[in-house]
């Protein structure tokens, strides 16, 4: 198991201001969180971390329940895929990740912006579009 490091705990504690916590930072702290935790607990602890943060804003409506399990779902794939030794080394293998819009080629645009998708997660809707749009929803 890979200890915590303490960007991982104070995200797990919703300590971070979401104005400094850009998209980078949310790959990176699933990349974490999934070093350390099986997918059904980083989902949980990934969800609960996010919350906390944006409670702690007075921000709880931007959570976003699809969003967040559909990307750390991606990160667990490719992390299973192959060992990466660090942060780095996975975003150089992986930089569509690294973009917001990479879930537009499996989820039409409508879909992500409604108030079901922010509630629960949906699964995609089949969509296959191979380049991403600017359309994508954020927040």
């Amino acid at each position: 198991m890979v200890e915590p490091c303490s960007d991982l705990e104070r995200f797990i504690r919703g300590e971070w201001d979401p104005a400094e916590f850009p998209h980078r930072e949310h790959v990176r702290m699933g990349f974490e969180i999934l070093r350390r935790y099986d997918f059904a607990a980083a989902a949980f602890h990934y969800s609960q971390g996010l919350r906390s943060m944006l409670g702690r804003a007075a921000q709880p409506q931007a959570f976003h329940q699809t969003i967040t399990i559909a990307f750390l779902s991606l990160i667990a794939e490719r992390m299973d895929e192959n060992a990466y030794a660090d942060f780095e080394a996975f975003t150089r293998a992986n930089v569509d990740l690294t973009d917001k819009s990479a879930l537009c080629r499996w989820y039409r645009p409508e879909r992500l912006a409604s108030g079901t998708a922010r509630r629960t997660f949906l699964l995609p809707d089949g969509w296959p579009n191979p380049s991403p749009s600017s359309d994508f929803p954020v927040g």
